[in-house]
């Protein structure tokens, strides 16, 4: 009789081990399937709001079946939302114009460093950050538009010329809180010294034809306007005025050379637009494959042909346009020391009454 009841506990135990293994079984691939459709995505926090970016993101969508989700908003804001955030953060990539905004987010701690061979393939090397924390995704020139009536290119060679007597109330550019600028004297300060950088503040500021106000294309229609006659400004938006649905923005446009300062020199300074992996990175896989999307044959000929950006992927051609300007030596420098100098070139502007 006991035997008989140790057996019959021994085949219910038996029983309801199985069912407990088959129920766990069974859950847990409906665990991994969720977790797998959770992965699916990627949250982007962007500073550019460009139609061809929101097309880049469609067609990245379709290659890889990772949803994009888009915050869009300035810089500054975004970088502050991320630090309120801290770890529960759910941004994945933060995306912005400017090597001085991306090393902003590197030194607040708010961006970790991937490695990617794809990346490094397609971004060279002093279009990324020496930690690998942000890659450069496009690239622009900051160039002197000057006034085809009264300026010939002939008279033009370098920034620092631009501090010429001949140039005295002349000169037009954006206020000194402008990031273009700042990693504009960023750049002098390491490729002349801060002595010289301040010298060429000082002597700018002496020849302004007004007080700086506006953005860039504000500069090329004061140009127009009879205000000044030679502006710094970035190549891109004279593409996008050249192409524009408001036929003044193409008359001014029209009425504009480019030159590309300090070809025998230092080379014409340039900037990007990049990304970094967010530290709190919740999809830090899907994060690295839309930034080695973005820098892809594929996206880099998109940006080129509908932004007037120029490719960071060398193997990439510049659009026919951007070929019509001619070509230009660069800067030899790596885009990193922007941010580092940022703080410097911030004291010059100040210390010379750059407004």
């Amino acid at each position: 009789m006991k035997k008989a009841l140790l057996l019959v506990l021994t085949i219910a135990l038996a029983v309801l081990s199985a069912c407990g293994n088959e129920t766990a079984t069974k859950d847990e691939p409906n665990n991994q399937a969720k977790e797998a459709e959770e992965s699916k995505e990627v949250n982007l926090y962007t500073a550019r709001h460009y139609d061809v970016d929101d097309q880049l993101y469609k067609k990245f969508e379709e290659n890889t079946g990772i949803k994009v989700n888009v915050i869009k908003g300035e810089a500054d804001e975004l970088l502050e939302r991320i630090k309120r955030e801290g770890d529960a953060s759910q941004a994945d990539v933060f995306l912005t114009a400017d090597a001085g905004r991306l090393f902003r987010a590197k030194d607040e701690g708010l961006l970790q460093s991937v490695t990617s061979d794809l990346l490094d393939e397609q971004v060279p090397e002093n279009f990324q950050d020496d930690d690998q924390m942000w890659y450069g995704l496009t690239k622009r020139a900051r160039v002197i538009v000057y006034n085809k009536e009264t300026v010939k290119p002939e008279e033009l060679s370098t920034y620092e010329a631009l501090t010429d007597d001949k140039w005295k109330g002349r000169v037009l550019i954006r206020s000194s809180e402008n990031i273009y600028n700042q990693s504009l004297l960023a750049s002098f300060i390491e490729t002349n010294g801060e002595e010289k950088a301040k010298d060429w503040a000082a002597g700018l500021v002496d020849n302004f034809a007004r007080d700086p106000e506006g953005g860039d294309r504000d500069q090329a229609k004061a140009i127009a306007a009879g205000i000044g006659d030679v502006a710094i400004m970035n190549t891109y938006y004279l593409g996008q005025m050249l192409n524009s649905e408001d036929p003044e923005e193409v008359k001014v446009a029209e009425s504009l050379g480019i030159f590309f300062p300090n070809q025998e020199t230092t080379g014409t300074h340039v900037n990007v637009s990049g990304a970094g992996v967010v530290k709190s990175a919740k999809n830090k896989d899907n994060a690295i494959q839309l930034l080695e999307f973005l820098s892809s044959p594929e996206a880099q000929g998109q940006f080129a042909e509908a932004n007037y950006e120029y490719p960071v992927n060398d193997s990439v051609e510049p659009t026919e346009l951007l070929k019509s300007w001619g070509e230009f030596k660069e800067q030899d420098i790596p885009l990193s020391v922007l941010g580092d100098n940022n703080a410097k070139a911030i004291l010059i502007f100040n210390e010379v009454g750059w407004k």
